[in-house]
């Protein structure tokens, strides 16, 4: 009882200090809307990194990095499992100059989207179809000539760890246009910090960046060859987290 009580009372001060940083910082970056973009930047890898050390030091939640020495700081496409919203913010600790696909409507968001909009975040309306993958592409093609790291949520939407998987073929379409190496990232952090709650749990996110799938094969295999990468190592991510739970109880 006293255990659960302590967890509910971290995370609600996480949560407070979560979002009272990234208020502060919007607010703080303001002037950078005017600014070359390379400004903004420093102020997002401030956020994630806050954001992070926040999380370890109130709720006991770690992150362990494996393989990020093999993202480049060239143009490529991440494809990343997504299970939360920790890594909408986490993953610019790590990549140079990444630029996410988001829903178009979480640029309508005051002063959020105005920042968005400034880091060249490319909207997509999933409602619109083939013509809402075509603008994607031709929006993400000119942000891959600066170069950047051109991250996808290649399943749309978070999925609950262990749920079954639901890629969209959107991102075989950005591979096959792109011509462009793709990074899979499997993860686990949706155990702590689960989707549609505001408990954040103890214990060890794990992302591990895959061998890259070279440009140049057909949607179909490239599509399958992503989907097992990603799903194999997650699982194996999530088989880990059960057995260090068990031990940590033993």
């Amino acid at each position: 009882m006293s255990r659960s009580f302590a967890l509910i009372v971290r995370s609600l001060v996480f949560n407070a200090l979560f979002y009272a940083n990234l208020i502060v910082l919007m607010i703080v970056a303001l002037p950078t809307l005017a600014l070359p973009y390379p400004i903004l930047r420093v102020f997002i890898r401030s956020y994630a990194r806050s954001s992070l050390w926040l999380l370890r030091v109130v709720c006991g939640t770690a992150v362990e990095w494996r393989g990020a020495e093999k993202l480049p700081k060239a143009a490529c496409l991440v494809a990343c499992k997504h299970q939360s919203a920790w890594e909408t913010f986490a993953l610019y600790a790590i990549l140079d100059d990444p630029i996410y696909i988001l829903k178009r409507e979480l640029m309508w968001i005051p002063l959020f989207g105005w920042y968005t909009w400034k880091a060249g975040l490319i909207p997509i309306d999933r409602s619109a179809g083939l013509a809402a993958l075509a603008r994607m592409t031709a929006r993400a093609r000119k942000a891959l000539a600066q170069p950047r790291q051109l991250v996808i949520f290649p399943e749309g939407t978070r999925r609950p760890p262990g749920a079954e998987p639901s890629y969209k073929p959107g991102v075989a379409y950005l591979y096959g246009k792109a011509g462009l190496p793709c990074f899979p990232v499997a993860l686990n952090s949706g155990l702590y910090w689960p989707r549609r709650s505001l408990l954040r749990l103890p214990g060890t996110i794990v992302v591990e960046v895959l061998d890259p799938i070279a440009p140049g094969l057909d949607r179909e295999t490239f599509f399958s060859r992503l989907q097992t990468a990603i799903e194999t190592a997650s699982a194996r991510l999530l088989q880990e987290s059960g057995i260090r739970s068990q031990e940590s109880g033993s």
